[in-house]
């Protein structure tokens, strides 16, 4: 059984050495090729690959969060510029990945490792997902959430985010221009937003340049309200770390 590949990478030059250093691998069927992540995604849901090449730095849409807005990713290669932090964090993760400029020797033994996984029909929707919830692979200036809203892909710079509400196995993004929703847990959020951002309650985290201020509720509890007239319940340790952080 041949593994059905897509080649996903902006430099041209890229993808023509993946296929030259795979043209003699008859297990291998190259289906088809993008430029940007925005293609890659159309191409993945028509074509339904069993194998992904995956450039990571990628202008308009990154790699990863390409594939977050996948929600049965196929087996995934990367291939990264990034440093000996990052490389370490894709072996732990059990993720394949190619350090720009390689060898056809060093791709064919990362081939061996993508065909053993094939026959195991491994999914690799978990190991992606733990992936991109690595603070070491993270742009830091790309303060921005991702969000597949239906046929369209959002952008949500964090700024314009107000809180994030648990839900179920999801969670719910309150933000400017609207409510979304996004398969990820409240604790990789909370690793990735930064300090801007507390958990003030098990099922929400704010966006403290939102708050307005404080509310007594009831004799203990307090409600945070919002800029935009909205009220959130806190927690007791979600009070005393808006104490803490915020110095009220």
């Amino acid at each position: 059984m041949k593994i059905r590949t897509i080649l996903i990478d902006d430099e041209e030059l890229a993808r023509e050495l993946v296929k030259k250093f795979l043209e003699t691998e008859t297990e291998i069927e190259i289906i088809g090729e993008a430029s940007d992540g925005f293609e890659g995604i159309k191409l993945i849901n028509n074509l339904q690959p069993d194998l992904v090449f995956l450039d990571i730095q990628m202008p308009k849409l990154t790699g990863l969060e390409m594939l977050e807005l996948l929600s049965e990713p196929p087996l995934v290669v990367f291939s990264t510029a990034y440093d000996q932090y990052a490389i370490d964090a894709f072996e732990k993760n059990a993720i394949d990945y190619l350090l720009k400029p390689f060898s056809r020797e060093r791709l064919l033994k990362t081939l061996d490792k993508v065909k053993e996984k094939f026959l195991a029909r491994q999914d690799s929707a978990a190991e992606i997902r733990a992936l991109s919830a690595l603070p070491g692979l993270k742009d830091k200036n790309q303060r921005r959430i991702v969000i597949k809203n239906g046929s369209k892909i959002e952008m949500i710079p964090y700024e314009e985010i107000h809180y994030i509400e648990s839900y179920g196995d999801y969670v719910r993004i309150h933000a400017t221009q609207g409510k979304f929703l996004k398969q990820k847990t409240m604790k990789e959020l909370e690793d990735s937003l930064g300090n801007d951002f507390l958990r003030i309650h098990r099922s929400f985290l704010v966006n403290t340049t939102c708050i307005h201020k404080l509310e007594l509720y009831e004799k203990t509890s307090y409600l945070v309200l919002l800029k935009n007239g909205e009220k959130l319940a806190v927690s007791k340790s979600g009070y005393k770390l808006l104490k803490d952080t915020l110095g009220w």
